[in-house]
């Protein structure tokens, strides 16, 4: 993924409950580290998740793969970046963590999300209207 396409970045330090027996960021923290960076993208852009939820429309994780390369420990500080497509109904979250001490890759996410209404996918127009001068145009 190109430097250039990252949209958004978020800064975040391990916390010591964390960690797993072996000192190391337990693997399934990296699953709320992204998370957190998302939620606080949709806050920085004031798109109104509340107000969208509230009127049925409810973004969903559809798919998430994640790449393990270097594990986090105690004391260490991250840089969480992202940024997105959308193909269809899906909006697609490349999100790439870094640590901000060395710059090694942490871990590399493609996460898949799918905005639902009334029990079904519906097609995202709603959550693109807040989000679309970061989407391709291609």
């Amino acid at each position: 993924m190109k430097q250039d396409k990252y949209i958004f970045t978020l800064e975040i330090a391990v916390r010591d409950y964390e960690l797993d027996s072996e000192g190391i960021v337990n693997n399934a923290i990296y699953l709320h580290y992204l998370e957190h960076t998302r939620h606080a993208f949709v806050k920085q852009e004031g798109i109104p998740f509340g107000s969208l939820t509230r009127d049925g429309l409810i973004p969903v994780v559809r798919r998430m793969t994640i790449d393990y390369h270097t594990p986090l420990r105690s004391g260490d500080v991250m840089l969480s970046r992202l940024w997105i497509e959308r193909e269809g109904a899906r909006f697609i979250f490349y999100q790439d963590i870094f640590n901000k001490a060395s710059g090694e890759t942490i871990v590399n996410a493609v996460v898949t999300i799918v905005c639902m209404e009334n029990g079904r996918i519906n097609r995202g127009d709603d959550l693109a209207a807040h989000i679309s001068k970061y989407l391709d145009k291609a």
